[in-house]
């Protein structure tokens, strides 16, 4: 019987932040401007037939958090609500701030937790040597997998070296 023989050196590496990411709207807007901007020197590729664009999202959820208060501000119930988009995120958070039926029933009233709130990005890069990688943003770190060349690794650190939320 024939053995598996590796054939790459795929990789990951992993910054863990020294302060979670201030909100959904900072999150936001750093992924917005690693697609629009490509950073990594990233480049359009074919695949199946499709044109791909440089840099491209491939999967996001946001997570809201809220507690319901009584009058005492004493916590009475929990939410956490997962969206797929910073629209829905914000969208949802609105809905469930006004739904009084909702907020009846907790017995309280709904606040919107920030702090504990969750976010994901995942953006898919090509290389201009062939290579995909992937970046993937949440609150608290910053991870690049399924890499081989150290060079794509020393770009995504250079780049996040100049971006103060990323300290």
């Amino acid at each position: 019987m024939a053995d598996f023989t590796q054939n790459t050196n795929v990789k990951s590496a992993v910054r863990k932040l020294a302060e979670p990411i201030a909100d959904i709207s900072a999150f936001n807007a750093m992924i917005q401007s690693v697609i629009l901007n490509n950073p990594f020197g990233c480049v359009s590729y074919m695949s199946s037939g499709a044109s791909h664009p440089p840099v491209e999202k491939i999967r996001e959820t946001y997570t809201a958090r809220i507690v319901y208060q009584d009058e005492d501000a004493k916590t009475v119930g929990r939410a956490a609500d997962t969206y797929d988009s910073v629209a829905g995120f914000n969208a949802g958070i609105a809905a469930i701030l006004a739904n009084v039926p909702n907020s009846t029933a907790h017995g309280g009233t709904p606040v919107h937790t920030a702090d504990g709130d969750s976010y994901s990005a995942t953006l898919r890069c090509h290389d201009p040597s062939g290579e995909m990688f992937y970046v993937n943003f949440t609150r608290q770190q910053v991870t690049l997998s399924s890499y081989e060349d150290d060079s794509i690794r020393t770009r995504i650190e250079t780049w996040a070296d100049g971006v103060p939320a990323l300290a």
